[in-house]
């Protein structure tokens, strides 16, 4: 149960009632709409889909199969590309991604091929005898993974395929990081992170230790005494904080910590639902938050950013999603106290109004308070320094508060790699996550075979 929200009613209606509101938020294809939508592809020759897609799925290649009514065709050119192809079409944005560089995306059609249904068409339905990949003969070679996320996940298929032994090391009772714990509920329902992974460890040769955290229980020391290889895919897990005070009263709240909650409720009528809900963000995160709670019976969801709706780094699908679950949007206003009734609990907040002035956002001194019951804060996150608080950990470069890496992932100490949301570049997306597991993976399993050819030599 979550501290912060102790002192609020539970969601009003039944779990049947709740668990309806949070069913796929896009119905799969048919068999049928999958052929059709297939057959409007034009399989360009210089796919700009394929061109723009993070993890290099040949997506031209893939539909075409579908056409073909060859689904196991279609899910292996997909997962040898992507291993978790099947979840990044439901939550990956198509609609900035491939499906806006798609030549039908024109003014005159503006129709799109719907890539990401057609993937996720392919993974729901593929039937293989055994794994579509098999793993090459041993190496001898061991790599341990910190963190069981995308990044983490993706590395070590990749590795296991290329025959290394790999042990993951993940603190939480789950392998499957924010696909887990962080994804709105209706992206991925049904279970389908745990699924996947199910999926994706019948290469063999992987092994997931549960509720080990770098720098509470494990050292980066001994990992790097143990393993030939160490690849960091830590995520961004520490709340970036608004910096007011009481920020820690009773009511507010990180948005992911409840998002977690929500995910790993088995009834949905036992989480605390404010009646008015505040979210500052402008996020993914932020949406998501806004979204949930609005169908778990809040009755006034709003949430505020500083700038313009343009300057969301949420997509316009996602600002969508938000205004059709009645979510307002308040623009040009920043947090400026929280506001506390006589029990010390969260009665609101007061926001400055914010405007932009020769290019620079500034505070015009005038403020309003709005009334809420709870605040969710979706301003961020940034590396725990838990993690990375061990004597070796601490000499790992930095590089704008997060893991410097080279072009082939690798920190400044020998044999330890990082990739996912730790690392500097990209955005934070799920399909960036798995192309640098997967990359990283191909660096850290020809730096180590090399070193072996180099000892025989």
């Amino acid at each position: 149960m979550i501290d912060a929200l102790r002192h609020l009613p539970h969601a009003q209606a039944s779990q049947e009632t709740l668990a309806a509101a949070f069913s796929d938020l896009a119905p799969p294809l048919t068999a049928r709409q999958a052929q059709i939508e297939s057959e409007r592809c034009l399989y360009c020759y210089d796919a700009p889909c394929s061109r723009i897609c993070p993890s290099e799925i040949d997506v031209a290649s893939f539909i075409r199969n579908i056409a073909h009514e060859n689904i196991n065709g279609a899910a292996k050119v997909i997962l040898q590309s992507n291993i978790l192809g099947g979840s990044c079409a439901r939550v990956c944005p198509t609609e900035i991604l491939c499906e806006h560089a798609c030549v039908r995306n024109h003014d005159a059609e503006a129709q799109p091929v719907k890539i990401g249904l057609l993937q996720r068409h392919a993974i729901d339905h593929m039937h293989f005898e055994q794994h579509p990949f098999q793993a090459a003969p041993a190496t001898g070679k061991t790599v341990a993974i910190v963190g069981a996320g995308p990044a983490g996940l993706a590395c070590a298929h990749r590795l296991a395929m290329l025959g290394n032994q790999v042990e993951i090391f993940e603190s939480h009772a789950k392998a499957g990081g924010l696909n887990e714990y962080g994804i709105a509920k209706y992206k991925l329902t049904d279970n389908y992170a745990q699924r996947e992974i199910d999926f994706l460890l019948e290469i063999g040769g992987i092994q997931i230790h549960y509720g080990q955290s770098l720098g509470a229980n494990l050292q980066l020391q001994q990992l790097q005494e143990k393993f030939d290889a160490v690849f960091l895919s830590l995520g961004l897990t520490a709340s970036r904080s608004l910096g007011l005070a009481a920020e820690d009263a009773p009511g507010i709240l990180a948005a992911v910590e409840y998002i977690a909650e929500l995910r790993q409720a088995q009834d949905l009528s036992n989480l605390p639902v404010p009646k008015r809900a505040l979210v500052i963000g402008a996020g993914n995160t932020a949406i998501d938050m806004a979204v949930q709670i609005a169908r778990l019976g809040a009755e006034e969801v709003t949430i505020v950013y500083r700038r313009d709706m343009a300057s969301m780094s949420a997509t316009v699908h996602e600002q969508e999603i938000a205004k059709s679950n009645q979510v307002k949007i308040k623009l040009w206003a920043q947090p400026q106290a929280v506001l506390l009734d006589a029990a010390g609990r969260i009665r609101g907040m007061r926001f400055e109004k914010t405007k932009l002035y020769a290019g620079q956002l500034i505070a015009t001194g005038e403020s309003f308070e709005i009334a809420a019951d709870a605040i969710f804060k979706a301003v961020g996150q940034t590396l725990d320094s838990h993690s990375i608080s061990d004597a070796l950990a601490l000499t790992l470069q930095k590089d704008a508060g997060k893991i410097g890496v080279d072009a082939q992932f690798r920190t400044n100490l020998t044999g330890v790699y990082a990739g996912g949301d730790c690392v500097t570049p990209g955005q934070d997306l799920t399909v960036q996550a798995v192309q640098h597991g997967k990359l990283a993976a191909l660096a850290i399993h020809s730096d180590l075979t090399s070193n072996m050819e180099a000892h025989h030599g």
